[in-house]
């Protein structure tokens, strides 16, 4: 009887939340090379073709929609497996400090992970404006999550980001003289280089709206109020 290997179903459920093969790869810290051979022995093993391919989606098939479910429950039994057998040598507290849309986005699903292996561990994470969060690094946290303009900072490198101009389809806000823009407050790097590059290319703009709230800026640049700077790696969905 064939066996389903966690690694297989790990790929084949990354590649189904994120609907791509390069961005579950990059998810995985794995090659695109390697995650799409896990997803086609998995395919093999259960002589089933899970996802419907093109040039421009990957979207699950009649098979990978009935498995999908029952790959999440084996990878969490899993984790809780291992997680009873170390947990009975590893507890304490972990402090995190993170950024917004990285606490709502990118952290929530490894720390459901961690705490499955290490279920003693207590994680206490405070989310919003990094800036001032590494200066009480040892103190108030044992792990910030932080961006830096390339070439500076200290730390390990996660990840890199772009910034992108977002704003609402249906409306034309852009079209607006002088074009309302909705920020974060003093200290985000992302307000920094957005005035400045207005500032550069002489286009009058006015701060329409400032919060520490995520979700507050991109629900108000969704309503066409204003347009605003967002990470291209956690774009919202349109």
């Amino acid at each position: 009887m064939s066996t389903l290997d966690p690694d297989l179903l790990q790929a084949f459920v990354a590649v189904a939340d994120h609907r791509s093969f390069t961005r579950a790869a990059s998810a995985l810290d794995r090659t695109q090379s390697a995650v799409s051979m896990q997803v086609k022995r998995l395919e093999e093993r259960l002589q089933a073709e899970l996802f419907h391919r093109s040039t421009s989606s990957v979207d699950l098939s009649a098979a990978g929609e009935g498995l999908l479910g029952y790959a999440r429950r084996i990878l969490s039994l899993n984790a809780e497996a291992i997680g009873r057998v170390r947990a009975h040598g590893t507890d304490g507290r972990v402090r995190l400090g993170v950024m917004d849309d990285y606490g709502t986005l990118i952290v929530p699903p490894l720390l459901k992970d961690f705490t499955a292996n290490y279920p003693l561990i207590h994680v206490e994470m405070e989310t919003g404006l990094t800036s001032s969060m590494t200066d009480r690094l040892g103190e108030a946290y044992d792990l910030v999550i932080a961006m830096h303009p390339e070439g500076r900072g200290e730390g390990e490198l996660l990840r890199t980001e772009q910034a992108v101009w977002a704003a609402s389809a249906a409306h034309r806000v852009e079209q607006l003289d002088p074009l309302p823009v909705a920020l974060y407050p003093q200290g985000c790097l992302f307000r920094a280089w957005a005035m400045q590059a207005l500032d550069e290319a002489d286009r009058p703009w006015r701060l329409a709206f400032v919060s520490h709230s995520l979700a507050a800026v991109e629900a108000i640049a969704a309503q066409g109020l204003a347009v605003t700077v967002v990470k291209s790696g956690t774009f919202p969905p349109a």
